[in-house]
């Protein structure tokens, strides 16, 4: 058959004659078309010609390819380890257990890790909210110092909240005529009494932010360090009282910088160990309240700059009590000068009697 020809020697030889007879026999008309070209045509077709040859794949049974699988050593069992791993106790861990853990999604590969979730834009803003609601809690500051601090902000709350509503009723009454609970000269009056107790409180305890250094040096708290922490109780109402002297938006001005200065030198000194450490966050929350009410009093004062009269302060008083004294003084000269031009002319009379009698 035609398959014991080809799988035999003799299937083979028999196609390689086959190709080598139809190679060397050319037909008449291609002998004939080979004189007729030009010669190089026919050095070309004189090559040498290599020999085609039928490849034909040997025929493997599929039994033989079985066999070379079979001799493919396999891993060997160690039945030994599987016994003694059979042997031991799993150990609980209910803590790293969760609903998480124990689930496995359709679409994900097991191993892999989890996809990023994506950030929550208003994440910054949550954190910032409970950095100032932990900051403003005070929780580690002494209840007693808690309370008391925040009494000591009410009149500067209650100045600048009274600041701001005068400004308001005066404004009011300069577009309707009449103010709505007070009228315009009332309100007015009014905020020239305020003037002076909101600068003169802020005076009051500027200082006594000063002197609180005094205390813990006396009581050795942090060690003793001597002038270095007595000049905070020293600059402080040096600083503070001058500010009386001062016109009224000058004087809230002034004290505003001075409360931002001793904020600093506080938390300067918390750092050293000077204070608690809780007193740094004490002095931020009450100073900010501070801070807050003047710039609320400065803004209130300034919708009704033009529509006051301003009444004059301290140092207005003492220019008028200096050029009152002047006056004084110059009246004085005036009438001393009169009186020894009068006694000047009573002798210049008396002479001119005397020559007179002479005669």
């Amino acid at each position: 058959s035609i398959g014991v020809m080809l799988r035999s020697g003799r299937g083979s030889s028999l196609a390689r004659s086959v190709l080598r007879s139809n190679t060397l026999r050319g037909t008449p008309s291609t002998s004939r078309f080979a004189s007729q070209t030009s010669k190089p045509f026919i050095a070309y077709h004189e090559r040498p010609r290599r020999s085609i040859t039928l490849a034909l794949t040997a025929y493997r049974p599929l039994s033989t390819s079985l066999q070379r699988c079979a001799d493919i050593p396999a891993d060997k069992i160690d039945k030994k380890h599987e016994k003694a791993v059979a042997g031991e106790e799993l150990e609980p861990h209910p803590e790293e257990v969760s609903m998480a853990s124990s689930v496995h999604q359709v679409f994900e590969e097991k191993g892999t890790p989890e996809t990023e979730k994506e950030e929550d834009m208003l994440a910054g803003v949550y954190s910032d909210i409970k950095t100032i609601r932990e900051t403003f809690a005070l929780n580690e500051v002494p209840r007693e110092a808690f309370f008391v601090g925040l009494a000591g902000v009410i009149p500067y709350l209650a100045t600048s909240a009274s600041t701001v509503y005068l400004a308001w009723d005066i404004n009011h009454a300069a577009m309707d005529g009449h103010g709505f609970l007070l009228s315009g000269e009332s309100a007015e009056l009014l905020l020239h009494i305020l003037e002076p107790l909101q600068i003169g409180y802020g005076a009051v305890i500027i200082s006594f932010l000063g002197a609180i250094h005094w205390g813990l040096e006396w009581a050795k708290y942090g060690g003793e360090h001597g002038y270095r922490r007595y000049a905070y109780g020293v600059v402080a109402p040096a600083v503070a009282w001058p500010t009386l002297l001062l016109p009224v938006e000058y004087a809230l001005i002034a004290q505003f910088t001075a409360f931002t200065f001793l904020y600093f030198a506080d938390a300067r000194a918390c750092v050293r160990g000077w204070t608690p450490h809780w007193y740094m966050t004490y002095r931020f929350v009450l100073t900010f309240v501070v801070g807050a009410s003047i710039v609320i009093s400065l803004i209130g004062r300034g919708q009704i700059a033009d529509k006051i009269s301003r009444l004059p302060g301290p140092a207005d008083r003492l220019k008028a009590l200096r050029e009152t004294q002047m006056e004084e003084i110059e009246k004085e000269e005036r009438l001393r000068r009169a009186r020894i031009v009068a006694a000047d002319e009573e002798e210049e009379d008396d002479d001119d009697e005397e020559g007179e009698d002479d005669e």
